[in-house]
This record gives C-alpha cells, structure tokens and sequence, in this order.
C-alpha cells in the first residue's frame, strides 16, 4: 500500500485529497494503459478509505486500486466552510481523483455514500465509470433512515481511552453483522483521531454533521438519476438495512441500467466489504 493525494478545489480553496493506492495499471513501455481499468473504492458518510484495506489487497494482485479519504475524513483536509460539504464538492474531488488515474476508464465500488457519489458520476454524459458497485444505498432514501443517521453524525462523542471508543463503534456498527476481532481492530484503529484535550473522538469533522442538521430532512428521490446510468451495475444490500428498502433495491433490477442484486441475511447498513466471500463476489463480478 502506497499514500497519495491529489488537490480538490472549494469556494474557500484548495484542500488535500488523501488516498491508499495498491497494486499498479499495467503500461507499455511508452506509458500507455492497458488491461483491466483501476477501481476506486469510496466509503460511508463518516468512514474512510482504509475501510478497504482487505478488499484493496485482493483487487491490488491484478490491477490498481484507489482508496481515498473523502474530504472532511480520515486523513483528508477539513472545509473550511462546512456548509461546502456536500455532493456536488464529492463528485467534483473524485473526478479530479479519476483524473490523477490517467485512464479513460475506471471501475466503482461505494458504500453508503460512496455509492451515492458513484451513481452520480455514471449518471453522467460520457462518464469513465466502465462497472459500478453500490453498497447498501440506492436511488431512493427514506427519511426516516436519514434521521437515525444525522442523529449520531450531528453528536460527535469523545471517549478517554480506545476501549470505550471501540465499545461505541460495536453499538453503532451492529448493523455490519458479525466481524471477526481483527476487523473490528482494523475499524477501531483507522477511524480515531486525538481532540486538542487529549482524549479520542471518530476521524471526520463535526463540521459534517452541522451542515446535514442545517438542512431539513426529507425522504430523497434519485430516480431520475438512476434511469441515466448505462454502465453495469452490481447492487449489494443487508436485508436489515434501511437505507435501502427491499423494494426499492428489487425496482432498481428492472429500471434503469437493471442492477444485479446480491443480498446478505442477517446484516443491516451496511454490509462491511472485508469478509472473503464479498470479497470474492465483488473481485469476480468487476472481472467480468
């Protein structure tokens, strides 16, 4: 695993982009790409990207993978002006990072709101993303699952010692189903961060939660969107969650670009991409 950054542009200037490269993009000698295409890996609301770390190292035997830290996150800069977060910022930094790739094409994997960012880019004229996965989100939110989400996000907590930090994450992350004690460890490990008063909080900025809980609420409608995505697409959903209802994944498999539906009993929002059999799924589906 190497660490990068490419530059993003706000109205209040510029910020670093972080991100975990694995593997390489086969060149000729002349430096012109070819095989299969990189692959961006995109994480949730407060994650980061070393949420991939297990599914990057698989991916990173035959190709590069891109993982960034979303602005505001992980290792990534803050807003200046948290009422700049947003997905029309997000979309624009991760086409800067398509960029950074050099390729015509790329392959997307979100969760959450990585997904959401992903679909938004294949929704787009002449858009590089050649296959998409989305995550346990899709082209329509409820409020309700809104609400339970801003309620956490907009309360940053701080904790004394990484014991209580990583009892909260369990609470939280229930939804993830069962991990083994080394993926929680590799979860509690890249999500903290040390508050000027010396004691631990997640790795985002609050600043991400007073710009949801300055907006009003209501369910969101990405149909539209969805129906003006061409490329395949992989949907992935707990059969708990509620970020994305049954319903609407199974209308997203006859709409649009008519995803393949893969679901995971026992596991809510949103299934972690770190277990060998999704790993497995997601490695052979994007090498088709």
């Amino acid at each position: 695993m190497r660490q990068d950054a490419v530059l993003g542009l706000s109205p209040a200037g510029f910020h670093r982009i972080v991100y975990s490269t694995w593997g390489a993009t086969a060149r000729t000698p002349d430096g012109a790409l070819y095989g299969p295409p990189p692959v961006i890996c995109v994480h949730g609301l407060i994650r980061n990207g070393r949420d991939f770390d297990f599914l990057a190292a698989a991916l990173g035997e035959t190709r590069e993978v891109l993982c960034p830290d979303v602005v505001g996150r992980g290792r990534s800069d803050w807003l200046a002006v948290p009422a700049h977060y947003g997905y029309p910022q997000y979309c624009a930094d991760m086409a800067a990072l398509i960029a950074r790739t050099g390729a015509d094409q790329v392959d997307w994997v979100g969760t959450s709101m990585g997904g959401l960012i992903g679909l938004m880019l294949a929704a787009q004229p002449k858009s590089p993303i050649r296959r998409l996965v989305i995550n346990d989100v899709g082209a329509f939110v409820p409020k309700a699952a809104l609400e339970r989400i801003v309620t956490y996000v907009a309360n940053p907590r701080s904790f004394p010692d990484r014991t209580s930090l990583d009892a909260y994450l369990r609470e939280v992350y229930a939804p993830f189903g069962p991990l083994s004690d080394e993926h929680w460890a590799h979860l509690v490990e890249h999500n903290i961060r040390t508050t000027e008063d010396g004691s631990l909080a997640l790795a985002y900025d609050p600043g991400i939660g007073q710009a949801l809980a300055a907006q009003p609420l209501d369910d969101v409608d990405l149909w539209p969107v969805w129906e003006a995505v061409r490329c395949p697409v992989l949907l992935l959903r707990g059969a708990e969650s509620d970020v994305l209802p049954g319903d609407t994944a199974k209308e997203m498999t006859t709409r649009g670009p008519g995803a393949k539906l893969v679901e995971f009993p026992g596991i809510g929002h949103a299934p972690p991409l770190m277990t060998e059999d999704k790993i497995t799924l997601v490695r052979d589906w994007l090498a088709a």
